[in-house]
């Protein structure tokens, strides 16, 4: 077989490597790829635009490609999985009105409502004036969200009623229609991706990442800084009590609209001190980094899962098999990410990280002149596995410590809350 997989990041490099390994697959292609997934054998880059929806259809008849797996957000809220489906072409991702869970938080909050599934207590806005006058009658701490995409940078946790009054003006003059003002739940956060064929939904291993730029989960928010998996605070019956209360409820209130979501179901959880599972968010596509994270402890052939999600026969499949042991993947970003960065930096030493026993994932690079180049703030994932988190974190840091590109950060305390518990 042949697979198309949509996207240019560390996730769609990471997609690319684990399909690579199925006896099936003769070739993965990949749009527009980056300097990572140009040189990885047995896989191409197709020059496309994500959203050439049209190019990207003809490309998939001309070469006979079974499947096309939808790696952003951006293509699936734009509708990607409608068109090619109207083209007869199977796609892995939900369609357009099902990618509304991640492209519209309001929308998601009321589907969450309709389904009876936890989630903070909300109010959405449509213009600044009575979002403001809310935030008054609030108490701090208070969450602040973007109705949007936003690159997973849209939220703001204010400390203060003056910071979330900010954080709402901000976003109304940037172009945002709608906000959702959220109440604050402390605990810790745990990202569970699961697979569905729209009749049946199969969890992964669920995984936790550090989404703050600085040490100690401090600093802006980022796409993603590091993550592990399994998650330990996810105990097989937290799991349990995740699927029932809120995987099963949410694809059920999905079947009521009328929607046939084919895809990723990918819940953005936190675990409250007292041990309860509440949704911060949905998301309609794999995580980054958390599949860096997961695919590497994935035993069940990647094709396999994704094909039976898109020809509706996921309950016919076995239990997903797994390594034992765990993952852990840690971001390697450019300089002044995620502000303004530079781009062009040659980057040395992955072929010796490699030897380390990692998986390095390409995200923001490119080849120039046969030398790959940073051309994003997230420019690798250095994923480590073993028995343990600590020894997967060893892994991947011996690993880092090989690679070199001009003005390269990386965080250097990935996993330490269950670095502490191990310990």
């Amino acid at each position: 077989m042949k697979i198309l997989v949509i996207g240019n990041g560390g996730r769609e490099y990471a997609l690319a490597w684990k399909l690579l390994q199925s006896q099936s697959i003769e070739q993965v292609i990949c749009v527009p790829g980056n300097g990572g997934t140009a040189t990885l054998t047995g896989c191409q880059n197709l020059l496309l635009n994500v959203q050439d929806f049209d190019g990207i259809a003809e490309f998939a008849l001309v070469n006979d490609i079974a499947l096309v797996v939808v790696g952003p957000e951006l293509p699936l809220s734009l509708g990607i999985t409608d068109y090619l489906q109207s083209k007869h072409i199977p796609v892995f991702g939900p369609t357009q009105e099902g990618a509304q869970i991640e492209s519209s938080k309001s929308w998601a909050k009321d589907l969450m409502e309709s389904a009876g599934v936890p989630t903070p207590s909300f109010a959405v806005f449509t213009e600044p004036e009575p979002a403001l006058a809310y935030v008054k009658t609030q108490v701090a701490p208070i969450v602040v969200k973007a109705d949007g995409l936003a690159a997973g940078k849209g939220v703001t946790v204010a400390a203060t009623i003056d910071e979330a009054q900010t954080a709402v003006q901000s976003l109304f003059q940037n172009g945002f229609e709608t906000v959702v003002i959220e109440e604050c739940v402390t605990g810790q956060e745990v990202s569970v991706l699961a697979v569905t064929d729209g009749l049946t939904v199969r969890p992964l291993l669920p995984a936790q990442d550090h989404k703050r730029i600085g040490e100690g989960d401090t600093g802006p928010n980022t796409g993603g800084m590091g993550a592990y998996a399994p998650a330990p605070i996810v105990t097989p019956e937290l799991n349990t009590r995740i699927e029932k209360e809120i995987l099963n409820p949410t694809l059920e209130a999905l079947k009521v609209r009328g929607i046939d979501y084919r895809g990723v179901l990918y819940a953005g959880l936190m675990i409250t001190p007292e041990g309860n599972p509440t949704v911060l968010e949905f998301n309609c596509r794999f995580g980054d980094p958390e599949t860096q994270a997961i695919l590497p402890l994935l035993e069940t052939p990647l094709d396999q899962l994704l094909l039976a999600c898109t020809q509706q026969r996921l309950a016919q499949l076995p239990t997903l098999t797994w390594k034992q042991g765990a993952a852990a993947c840690v971001i390697a970003a450019s300089k002044g990410y995620p502000g303004a960065y530079e781009k062009g930096k040659v980057i040395t030493g992955i072929e010796q990280a490699q030897q380390q026993g990692a998986v390095v994932c390409s995200a923001g690079t490119t080849l120039k002149q046969q030398e790959l180049v940073t051309s994003g703030g997230r420019v690798l994932g250095v994923t480590g596995t073993g028995v343990t988190i600590a020894q997967a974190l060893s892994v991947a840091y011996s690993a880092m410590d090989c690679i070199q590109f001009e003005g390269m950060y990386y965080r250097r305390d990935i996993g330490y809350r269950v670095l502490q518990d191990e310990g």
